[in-house]
């Protein structure tokens, strides 16, 4: 919605804020409320990366500070798998009008939050009933995503999945289970002819490690010589996901040379 975001004047009167914080936490409170990556809603993606970036700081300090915020101060929610962060008290200082305009706006954005839990976690704080209850809207399909740890833990869902896959569907998800483990373990056959046995010489493990390290270092160095660019970073883990998935034999030299082309071609 709106390109700017406001931070009343009480926010220097809250307790935590002037008690507890120490400067620096203050400096990231404040970025947590007011960065580019913000909306409506107060839940947002955003990497730790982005944030150290932003800040100046090291991934190791980033780390440190929603530690304190999440553990300590018990201000924010963050979900390392879908990279969301929920601000608490966003709704409580944040949402107090609502209309058209604003309702859209919020809905069209909760419709984008994947942890449904940080909807509920940021409703809690909403006074307008009316924002609330939208926010509370989304929050019921949580029920419906359980784990499966609580899957198995529950015999009455146990059997109503039994009677869905006791048809063509059972048959054929077993067949293509039963022919991926076969894929699997054929690729696991091709992999020991070319690999040495880890359990013959523990070495080998720290070795590789060691490989790697070097292998990312190299290929990150030619990343930030080269242009491509400092704030990429998501192409970049990209372009280092396939040190690790990929089937080239040398995937570091294919990386490098396909690096060069580019270059090569601006």
């Amino acid at each position: 919605m709106a390109k700017y975001r406001m931070v009343r004047n009480d926010f220097w009167k809250n307790p935590i804020v002037s008690e507890e914080m120490t400067p620096e936490d203050k400096y990231f409170y404040l970025y947590l409320l007011t960065n580019p990556h913000t909306t409506q809603i107060g839940i947002y993606r955003i990497t730790k990366k982005q944030m150290a970036f932003d800040l100046g700081y090291s991934i190791e300090s980033v780390h440190s500070l929603m530690e304190r915020f999440t553990r300590h101060h018990k201000l924010i929610r963050y979900n390392p798998k879908t990279r969301e962060l929920a601000i608490k008290n966003w709704g409580k200082d944040n949402l107090h009008k609502g209309g058209k305009p604003v309702m859209d706006c919020i809905l069209s954005e909760l419709k984008e939050v994947e942890d449904t839990s940080l909807i509920r976690y940021v409703s809690e704080t909403i006074h307008k009933q009316e924002i609330r209850s939208l926010y509370e809207s989304f929050c019921e399909p949580e029920r419906m995503s359980f784990t499966e740890e609580e899957s198995e833990n529950d015999p009455d869902l146990d059997a109503e999945e039994e009677e869905v896959d006791d048809t063509f569907m059972h048959r054929s998800t077993i067949r293509g289970q039963k022919e991926k483990e076969k894929q699997k373990e054929k690729e696991k056959q091709q992999q020991k002819a070319f690999t040495p046995s880890i359990e013959d010489n523990p070495d080998i493990e720290d070795q590789a490690l060691d490989q790697n390290t070097n292998d990312v270092q190299e290929i990150v160095e030619f990343w930030d010589n080269n242009g491509f660019g400092f704030s990429n970073v998501n192409a970049k883990q990209q372009l280092l996901s396939w040190l690790d998935d990929s089937s080239f034999l040398q995937p570091k030299e294919v990386i490098l040379k396909a690096m060069t082309i580019a270059c090569a071609n601006n």
